[in-house]
C-alpha cells in the first residue's frame, strides 16, 4: 500500500463521518439516540462522525437504516466508503510508539493539500533534521529504551518523507524565535538545524516566517497549533491542538474561523521569507 492509499483512508473516515453526521443531524436524531441504535455510546458517534475510529460494516448498515437512507443506490456508495475507511495507514506499523490520538494527526496531514502551523517549543516535526529530532525526542526520554527512542526519530523522518512528494502538501510555518534560541542537541546539532531550516525554506512548497522576539506580544498567544486543508472540498478545515497526553481536533467552523485568523495575523506581522532566512543566517553566525 502507498503513503497516498493510507493517507486516502483518512480522508474516506473523514468524509463518511460528515455524511453521517449530516445525514443524523437532517432526521432530527441525537447522538444518544443514534449510539442506542448500533449499541453504542454517545461519545462513539461523536467520534464516528469526526473520522478518528473505524467503521464497522454492521454499525453503517444500522446507522443508514435509522437516518431513512434504504435505497441501495444510496446505502452502496457509503458502504463502499467504510471498507475503504479502513485501509491501514503505513503509521500503523509504529503504533508501538505513537500514541493513538496521534495516530490521527498523522494520517490528516498525509491527506492534507495545506498545512499551517505555529510552533512555540521547538522546530516543527516536518522540518528537524534527524540529530535535532534525536535531541528532542531523548530531552524526555525518562524510562525509553535505545530502541523506542530510534524508532519514534524514524518515525519523525518517515513523516517528512510528505515534502518530497510531488503530491504533498504545501507547508505555511511560522515559528517563534524561542524555539531556534532553546537549544536541543549540542552546538553542531543547533547548527545544523538552522542551515537545514535556511535549506528547506526555499523549496517551492515550503514557506518558513519566525515570529521575532522584538515583535513582543502577538496573536500567537495561547500556543502552538496547526490548521490541516484538505483537497476534498466536502471536508472542512481541521485544527489540531496538541496536549501532554492526547490532542483536540476541532472542526467547528467558528472555532476554525478563529485559528485561522490568529494565523494570518502571524504570518502578516512576521518577517517575510527572504527577511526570515536573513534572521536565520544571523542566528546561525551567533552559534
Amino acid at each position: 500500500m502507498t503513503a497516498g492509499e493510507s493517507s486516502g483512508s483518512v480522508v474516506r473516515r473523514i468524509l463518511l463521518g460528515s455524511q453521517l453526521r449530516r445525514l443524523r443531524e437532517s432526521r432530527g436524531i441525537t447522538r444518544e439516540q443514534a449510539g442506542y441504535s448500533i449499541r453504542a455510546s454517545e461519545s462513539k458517534i461523536s467520534r464516528m462522525e469526526l473520522g478518528r475510529v473505524s467503521f464497522k460494516a454492521r454499525d453503517v448498515e444500522d446507522l443508514l437504516t435509522l437516518y431513512g437512507v434504504t435505497a441501495e443506490a444510496e446505502r452502496g456508495p457509503l458502504l463502499d466508503l467504510a471498507r475503504e475507511a479502513n485501509l491501514a495507514g503505513w503509521w500503523h506499523s509504529y503504533s508501538d510508539v505513537l500514541p493513538g490520538w496521534f495516530q490521527t494527526y498523522v494520517g490528516l496531514e498525509g491527506a492534507a493539500s495545506l498545512i499551517r502551523a505555529y510552533e512555540v517549543q521547538f522546530v516543527h516535526g516536518l522540518l528537524q533534521t534527524e540529530a535535532y529530532a534525536h535531541a528532542v525526542v531523548t530531552r524526555n526520554a525518562e524510562g525509553m529504551g535505545h530502541a523506542e527512542v530510534e524508532r519514534r526519530v524514524a518515525l519523525r523522518l518517515e513523516r517528512q518523507k510528505l515534502l518530497v512528494d510531488e503530491r504533498g502538501p504545501q507547508l505555511h510555518c511560522v515559528l517563534d524565535e524561542a524555539a531556534l534560541r532553546r537549544p536541543y542537541g549540542d552546538r553542531t546539532v543547533m547548527r545544523g538545524q538552522l542551515e537545514h531550516l535556511i535549506e528547506v525554506s526555499q523549496r517551492p512548497n515550503v514557506t518558513l516566517q519566525v515570529m521575532p522576539f522584538s515583535f513582543g506580544g502577538h496573536s500567537g498567544e495561547s500556543g502552538a497549533f496547526a490548521l490541516l486543508r484538505f483537497p476534498e472540498s466536502d471536508l472542512s478545515d481541521v485544527v489540531y491542538l496538541e496536549q501532554l497526553t492526547s490532542a483536540l481536533y476541532l472542526d467547528k467552523r467558528e472555532e476554525v474561523a478563529q485559528y485561522e485568523k490568529a494565523m494570518e495575523r502571524l504570518q502578516h506581522d512576521s518577517p517575510n521569507p527572504d527577511q526570515t532566512r536573513d534572521l536565520l543566517r544571523g542566528l546561525l553566525q551567533l552559534s
